[in-house]
């Protein structure tokens, strides 16, 4: 079940759902808006111009309220806000089909998984002719909750629990490497 903006006003109020900051304005009738951080990550070459999912990613990164993505450019960004999910509680990420239309393409998994604490890492991609100015604060997405049918077995406790700043890839931690 999608949670309405009745229902999120109540768990915040509860505390049982956190978010900050958070402005009244940002709760929708079925989501909640979120906005650009200020951090940025672009992954460093590497020597042999490979990445690899054994070795850590060195990341070049900056923070600033005004950040220029160039065409073709793909960057890692934060939301503003921090998350605290309950452990029966899950959320799906969607870009603003305002930015889209301007060619700025963002994603994430897609999924905040119950139980996750910490801010939503974005993956920014322009696939523009023409740069893009970003500024730390605008809206360019939302997060819609889902309740759960019951509370998880196993909540969200994983390598990026807590994370705050654009969170490079650490997939080379994955217990499941051949």
């Amino acid at each position: 079940m999608i949670l309405s903006d009745k229902t999120i006003m109540r768990m915040l109020e509860e505390k049982s759902l956190v978010i900050n900051p958070l402005t009244p304005e940002q709760i929708q009738p079925a989501s909640v808006d979120i906005r650009l951080g200020n951090t940025f990550s672009i992954a460093g070459d590497t020597s042999t111009g490979i990445i690899t999912l054994d070795a850590p990613i060195e990341y070049n990164t900056i923070t600033t309220d005004t950040y220029l993505i160039l065409p073709g450019q793909f960057v890692l960004a934060t939301t503003m806000e921090y998350f605290e999910l309950p452990d029966d509680l899950t959320a799906f990420v969607e870009g603003r089909s305002s930015l889209g239309r301007m060619g700025l393409f963002i994603q994430n998994a897609g999924w905040v998984d119950p139980g996750f604490k910490g801010e939503i890492t974005l993956e920014l991609f322009n696939a523009n002719r023409c740069a893009i100015e970003l500024k730390a604060g605008r809206r360019v997405g939302q997060l819609v909750f889902a309740q759960m049918d019951g509370i998880a077995l196993n909540p969200y406790n994983g390598k990026y629990q807590g994370q705050t700043g654009a969170t490079g890839s650490r997939v080379f931690m994955d217990k499941d490497k051949h």
